[in-house]
Parts: C-alpha cells; sequence; structure tokens
C-alpha cells in the first residue's frame, strides 16, 4: 500500500472527488458544522474550492497549487480550506457561483470562493494559475492579497459581503405573481424561429464552440415539426444528432456521448462521461427515431445503454455518476490512438478504416487521433467501389477489434456516486426507449433502478436521499432530485400500465409542495424549508445541463392534474409557465424544458386510455407510436376511481382504446389499425 506524506479529513468522506484530495498537504476540511465552527473561532476567513471527479482543470489546479508544499502552507496558515464535491451539494455550488458570476462575469469549475466565517461571500474565480498566466494572477498572490484584505480592510470586505448578499437575494425574487404573461402558438413559433437562428447550419448545434449537445433544444425542434410540419426543424434537430453521433463527442467503439465538444464540428471532445448527458441525449435520439425511423439513431440508443449498463450501473441497480476525462494523468488517453496501433491491430483492413474515422499518420489531435466520421458513408463506399451495407459491416468488425483492445488500457477513474436525480433521468430514458423499440432488457433495467431507488434512497421515515453510498453520511434530497423521480415514476407507469406509480407520483408531489412550495405558492425552493446550512434558499429556474427543478415539477403537475382529475395543480403548472413564457422565447436555449410545457399546454395533452382484457398486448403497439403530448392509461376492468378510467365500460371481449382530450372522447377504437386511423384523422 502506498504510503502518503500527508492525510487531512477529506480522507472520512466517500465522494471520489474529495478522496482525490485527501492526501493533499492543504488541511482540507468537508463542509460541515466542525469546520464552519473552526473557522468562527479562530476568526479566520473560508475557502471553499468546488468541483467534481471529472473536471479536468479542478485535477490540474491540484497538481499545480494543492499539492505544492508552498502554496499548502499559505492556505493553512490564513484559511479554514473546505473542498466540496459540486454533485453532492448542488446547493452550495448554485450559490456560489452566482456570486462569483456577480463578481466576476463568468462562472465554471474548479470554483474557488472566499468566504467571511459567517458564510457571506466577498471574492471568489474559477482556474487560478500557479505562476501569473493568462492574464490572471497566480493562485498564491491571490491568497496573500485575500488574506491581507481580509485582515488590513475588514469593514471594507464585511460590506462587500452584505452587499452582495443582498444583490443574491434581490434576484432571487421572482415576484411571479405580479409577472404573469398571455401566451400560445405564436410563443411556440417565436421559440422555434429563435433556435433556428442559433443553429449552425454546417455541423448542428447552437452557436459556436465550445458546444453543448442541447437535447432540450433538439425535441424541442422534433416536436415542433410533429405539430406544425416545419422541415426547418427537423431538418436543424437532425442535422444535431448527426454531426453529434459522427463526432469524436460519441464514442464509436464503447458507446455513449462525452460532456461537450470543444470545437464547432464536435471533433474534438471534453472526454468525461456524465450519466445526465447520456440519459438526456438517450431520449433525442428516441423521439427522433420514432419520427424518422433512422436506422443509426435506434443503434445509438442501443450502444449508449449497453455502454450504461457495461460500465455505469452498480450491482445494486443505481447508475454511477461520471467517467473522468483523463486517465494515466492524460486528458483523452484512454479514448485516443496512433495510427501505428491502429495498422497493427488491423491489418489490411486498416486503409478503409482510417479513411472513415479521419486517422492520420500524425494524428487529428496533439499527435493523436480521435475517431470521428467527417463525411457520410455513402461517399467512401463509393471511393472503395463496396456497398454501404457492406462498408458498415467491415467498420463494425474493426470497431471490435479496437475495442477488445481499448480493455486492457488504465481506465479513466469512476466517480462512483449514486445520485437520485441523475438515476431518475436514466430511468425515464430507458422506459422511453423501451416504449420505442419493445426491447424488455431496458424495462427491466429501469425497474431495477426505480426499485433500487425505492429501496436505499428514502430514509427510515420515508424522506428522499440526495445520493448513496454503502458508508455515506445521507444528504437529504433536493428539489432536482424529487421532481425527477417524480416524472420518472409517471413515465414508468405509462409504459407498465401500472397505476401505483402514479399513486407514488402524487404522494411524492404532495411531500414537495410541502417542503420546497415558495412563499406564493407557485414555484419551488430548490432546498427544503427544514434544511439550515445555506444562506438563501434559492428558485432555479434555468434549465442547465440538466433540467430545472421546476421546469420538472410544471410538467408534473399538468400532467397528474389530468390523471387525478386535481385542477389546482393545472393552475399552478399554468401560473409556472406564464410567469416563464417571455423568458423561454428571448432564451429558448436556457429554459429548454419549459419550452417543452409549454408546448404540452398549448397543443393539449392527449389522454390514451385502454380498458379490456387484452391491454397488455395492445399497449406495445401503442406505446410505440409517437404522440409527445400524451397521458396513457390502461386496465383490464372497469373503474371509476380514477379520472381517465371513469365511464369506460367493457360491453365485449375487444379492448377499447380511446382517445381523449379534457376529458371528451372520440368513439373509442377496437382495434390498433382504427386506432392510428383516428390518431391520423384527428391528430
Amino acid at each position: 500500500m502506498k504510503k502518503h506524506k500527508y492525510t487531512n479529513h477529506l480522507i472520512h468522506e466517500t465522494s471520489p472527488y474529495l478522496l482525490q484530495h485527501a492526501h493533499n498537504p492543504v488541511n482540507w476540511h468537508a463542509w460541515n458544522n466542525e469546520a464552519l465552527q473552526k473557522a468562527k473561532a479562530e476568526d479566520k476567513p473560508i475557502l471553499i474550492s468546488i468541483g467534481y471527479s471529472a473536471c479536468h482543470w479542478c485535477h490540474v489546479m491540484e497538481r499545480e497549487s494543492f499539492e505544492d508544499e508552498a502554496t499548502a502552507q499559505i492556505m493553512n496558515e490564513h484559511f479554514i480550506n473546505i473542498k466540496i464535491d459540486r454533485e453532492e451539494r448542488p446547493d452550495i455550488d448554485h450559490l456560489y457561483m452566482d456570486a462569483v458570476q456577480a463578481i466576476t462575469g463568468s462562472g465554471g469549475w474548479p470554483l474557488n470562493v472566499f468566504l467571511t466565517s459567517d458564510l457571506k461571500p466577498f471574492f471568489g474565480g474559477t482556474y487560478f494559475p500557479p505562476v501569473r498566466a493568462f492574464n490572471r494572477s497566480s493562485w498564491k498572490e491571490v491568497l496573500l492579497a485575500v488574506a491581507n484584505s481580509y485582515k488590513e480592510k475588514r469593514n471594507e470586505i464585511t460590506e462587500q459581503a452584505e452587499n452582495l448578499l443582498q444583490h443574491l437575494s434581490n434576484a432571487n425574487n421572482l415576484n411571479a405573481v405580479d409577472q404573469m404573461n398571455a401566451f400560445g402558438k405564436k410563443s411556440l413559433y417565436i421559440i422555434n424561429d429563435n433556435l433556428l437562428k442559433l443553429s449552425d447550419k454546417e455541423w448542428g448545434g447552437f452557436g459556436q464552440a465550445p458546444k453543448f449537445p442541447q437535447s432540450f433544444s433538439i425535441l424541442y425542434l422534433l416536436r415542433h415539426y410533429h405539430f406544425d410540419k416545419d422541415k426547418a426543424a427537423l431538418n436543424a434537430a437532425t442535422l444535431s444528432l448527426d454531426k453529434m453521433m459522427m463526432g469524436g463527442i460519441y464514442d464509436h467503439l464503447g458507446g455513449g456521448f462525452c460532456r461537450y465538444s470543444t470545437d464547432k464540428s464536435w471533433q474534438i471532445p471534453h472526454f468525461e462521461k456524465m450519466l445526465y448527458d447520456n440519459a438526456l441525449l438517450l431520449d433525442a435520439y428516441i423521439e427522433a427515431y420514432q419520427i424518422t425511423k433512422k436506422e443509426q439513431y435506434k443503434t445509438v440508443v442501443a450502444e449508449t445503454i449497453q455502454f450504461i449498463k457495461r460500465e455505469m450501473t452498480s450491482p445494486e441497480g443505481g447508475f454511477y455518476s461520471a467517467l473522468d476525462a483523463d486517465s494515466e494523468g492524460v486528458e483523452g488517453k484512454y479514448y485516443t490512438w496512433n495510427k501505428t496501433e491502429i495498422d497493427e491491430l488491423l491489418g489490411e483492413k486498416s486503409e478503409l478504416f482510417c479513411r472513415v474515422y479521419n486517422v492520420l499518420e500524425n494524428g487529428n489531435w496533439e499527435n493523436a487521433n480521435i475517431l470521428w466520421q467527417p463525411e457520410l458513408f455513402e461517399k467512401i463506399a463509393g471511393e472503395f467501389g463496396i456497398s454501404e451495407i457492406e462498408l458498415e459491416n467491415k467498420i463494425k468488425s474493426c470497431e471490435q477489434i479496437l475495442f477488445k483492445a481499448r480493455q486492457k488500457r488504465i481506465r479513466p477513474g469512476l466517480d462512483n456516486k449514486i445520485l437520485l436525480s441523475w438515476n431518475a433521468l436514466m430511468s425515464t430514458a430507458l422506459c422511453k426507449a423501451y416504449a420505442a423499440f419493445g426491447n424488455e432488457e431496458y424495462l427491466k433495467i429501469a425497474k431495477a433502478n426505480i426499485a433500487f431507488i425505492e429501496e436505499n434512497l428514502f430514509d427510515k421515515n420515508g424522506n428522499l436521499l440526495h445520493g448513496w453510498n454503502k458508508i455515506a453520511n445521507p444528504q437529504q434530497a433536493f428539489l432536482d432530485d424529487h421532481a425527477s423521480l417524480i416524472h420518472a415514476y409517471i413515465v414508468l407507469s405509462q409504459v407498465t400500465a401500472d397505476s401505483e406509480y402514479f399513486l407514488r407520483a402524487k404522494s411524492l408531489t404532495e411531500k414537495t409542495s410541502e417542503f420546497f412550495g415558495d412563499d406564493q405558492n407557485i414555484f419551488f425552493y430548490f432546498t427544503p424549508k427544514n434544511q439550515t446550512d445555506v444562506l438563501i434558499r434559492k428558485i432555479e429556474i434555468y434549465d442547465g445541463a440538466t433540467p430545472s427543478g421546476n421546469a420538472l415539477m410544471a410538467g408534473n403537475l399538468l400532467e397528474l392534474s389530468i390523471v387525478f382529475g386535481i385542477s389546482q395543480w393545472r393552475n399552478r403548472a399554468e401560473q409556472m409557465l406564464s410567469y416563464i413564457s417571455k423568458f423561454a422565447e428571448r432564451y429558448p436555449t436556457s429554459f429548454g424544458v419549459w419550452a417543452l410545457h409549454l408546448q404540452l399546454l398549448i397543443y393539449g395533452v392527449k389522454e390514451i386510455v385502454l380498458i379490456g382484457e387484452d391491454y397488455r398486448s395492445l399497449i406495445k403497439q401503442v406505446l410505440q407510436e409517437y404522440i409527445p403530448s400524451k397521458i396513457l392509461q390502461a386496465s383490464g376492468r372497469e373503474n371509476n376511481e380514477w379520472p381517465l378510467l371513469k365511464d369506460k365500460l367493457i360491453t365485449s371481449k375487444k379492448t377499447k382504446i380511446y382517445i381523449c382530450e379534457n376529458y371528451s372522447c372520440l368513439r373509442p377504437a377496437e382495434s390498433f389499425e382504427e386506432f392510428k386511423n383516428q390518431l391520423t384523422k384527428h391528430f
């Protein structure tokens, strides 16, 4: 066992990110009452440094500064140093990220923030180099300047902290009741037009480099095409999906997507693989397949799910958080190749493979090769005088050879935290994959994950927990956790025809409203009312890399209001969407999930009801139809306890399929073909 010269308080933590810093000479503490009280007792400012396991620049700053003894001496002498995993404590990250963005105009990770001993931020930034560079002061210079100011200019620091805290409090005051907006189909056209203006017509995606997947915006365009037959929306969505799956952001050997691309053509990824990105991209590729029937989309879904099953699933059924960008201290080393390796492994097949994936003698990125496909198979097949099918088969056999060889390499680090909200997003995606493709394995994995959540992420009092580790101290769940699980229950209920999941969604929604509801009973706070270790209870409304909990709750309330006939929940959803609608029009990439729910509300939710003995055989066929705005419920018997099932009578052995809206139904279809005809004719 390796002996370490230093060990700090993080040795008692379970987060892989915190444990990575447990042997720094910096005397790191975790965020806890002991560390916070120590700052008050010693009258020292607090330095919080926030990052996550898969963060490349977090590792860089650790190697350059936090492992340096001279730097650590300054930090230990002048500050109480606290390391935070942003994925364990997103509430703390959100608050202090807002503070740094207010101070500097930008944010990111690692996030380094200086606080007074009563937790009020007064200065901060992101990455600081070990020596003056990039127009930035060195980390040592920053530390000494802050320490000196805290001693010599305490009154100014205190005033600055109070002003910043007031600014953050004011920014968190939505005044939703006074700012309701009218919205309608015109709003949806504005959102669509603004997305198309932002879209890259050559390489797909939105804006220039760096490029993030923007799954919500792609879904919006797909659904806009479905509702309005706007070919420009479909073309923009499928161009993005095509270029991503051809790009280096997609793992052509092992499946799954990296976090984002550093260039506009999706060639050069930031190599970390996050659970949530893959869940959300699955959603987009599934719906794109349902619209276009393009086999490559189905392949991407299958390969990505196999990656999740193989590399991101715990023996207990939970999904791990991430794979690092780095291996052996080098970014992307696990995923890149030199041409000599490929030539040796593939022999005479190498020429074809290298042509397809742009493999060059001197590398296509930093003297190495990222596998990416800049041109279509059709063109390359013509060059080599073979059919596209033959080319695909040859390339697939080459990929399998390289994949086996890659398996022998030193793997990137695994962040084995199991986070509730991200797990629920993946369960939802798996349910949708099952609905679209009928693959029972997808549903089996999803149900096992929900069972894992119910066994491990509820405490003895029935309250949700944010994450799970066999020996971790549990952190109570946040809004995103509740909202994501409610959504997963809603989707799972529909694909299994088990209304018990609807009941669990309802119960959890009631609890969420009680513990997270705001003073106006419209939006929801990110933290529960009984949490005491954050300065401000924030209301998060932006859709970032993951959906805003408030956006998810708006959709949950709307859908559950139909299932249970609760008009107050629909009214609340409408109020939330009314307040957000103008933001969604102007900044659609920042309010993508809200935009999807505006579509849902404006075009109306289709209520699909199957009733009769044979509903289980029919439901699979119904689920494969692309109806993005639907609530589905099924039963083998008459049941007036549920609003959607009320007065739906069984008058023969034939199972009936009802298509309804606002509980008003078309004549029931008695076959799948009749159901499809009704869909085509009326919707």
